[in-house]
């Protein structure tokens, strides 16, 4: 079984995510490094899973004509919308917090 590792691209179609994986090749000619990108689909049903997020695919029967992968790990999840909004909410009230008791403090 052939196991990857790459990061969501899209995660539009339902069931299904876009993993792309990167990886690196010596040029034979020229001597050099470069880096070879590939997108896979996967299967992630019982994930909950968004752009960005690190996962562990590996290889499956086929699923459909694309799909020959399965969502097996997530390796680091992406930070979502909702929460990106509660942390700036709570800078927000921390920042209102300590403005009032220099506020208090001044006048005192």
């Amino acid at each position: 079984m052939r196991t990857k590792k790459g990061t969501i691209t899209s995660a539009k179609m339902t069931g299904t995510v876009t993993v792309t994986t990167y990886r690196s090749v010596f040029h034979s000619k020229y001597k050099k490094r470069f880096t070879i990108a590939k997108k896979f689909l996967a299967d992630s049903k019982g994930y909950d899973l968004a752009i960005g997020d690190e996962v562990v695919i590996t290889e499956c029967r086929p699923l459909s004509k694309r799909k020959r992968f399965r969502v097996t790990e997530i390796i680091k999840s992406a930070p979502r919308v909702s929460e990106l909004a509660e942390e700036s909410d709570i800078a927000a009230v921390m920042k209102k917090q300590v403005d009032e008791t220099d506020d208090s403090a001044s006048t005192k």
